[in-house]
């Protein structure tokens, strides 16, 4: 679990990392855009594995055996709290990508030096999504 809290922070830091060095280097937006692709292909590699990681094993095949005592007791609610902490912090991500994401393709098309700049909120609009998987790992590892 801590392996996958690491890489995801890691994602998100590199992200604004690559936004800081692009300003500074004035590289290429083909190459930038190269290390984004890499960066978001990395992100949802880690989002999936995350998924199967953390409903695969004995831990899943046990609960399933006791599914009707989590319902009757407060453990169905962590799984909840889980599941909307990770989907509404998903939405809101995907709302704030869409809208910065398209106020900087305009940002970039009227002024190619500014590539590294709206990288810098793009990746900052990702960090929601990963915040909201990180609070329910930590609601399921109470």
């Amino acid at each position: 679990m801590s392996f996958i809290l690491v890489m995801a922070l890691v994602l998100v830091l590199s992200t604004v990392v690559v936004g800081i060095w692009s300003i500074r280097r004035n590289i290429k937006q083909s190459h930038a855009k190269a290390y984004i692709g890499i960066n978001l292909t990395a992100f949802f590699v880690l989002m999936i594995g995350a998924t199967v990681f953390i409903f695969s094993g004995p831990e899943s095949l046990a609960a399933t055996e006791d599914l009707a005592v989590a319902v009757a007791s407060q453990e169905g609610l962590k799984f909840i709290a889980a599941a909307l902490s990770t989907g509404l912090a998903s939405i809101g991500a995907g709302i704030a990508v869409a809208i910065s994401g398209s106020a900087a393709i305009g940002a970039i098309s009227e002024d190619p030096k500014l590539l590294g700049k709206t990288v810098i909120f793009v990746g900052l609009a990702e960090g929601i999504a990963i915040y909201g998987l990180i609070i329910s790992i930590m609601i399921l590892g109470s």
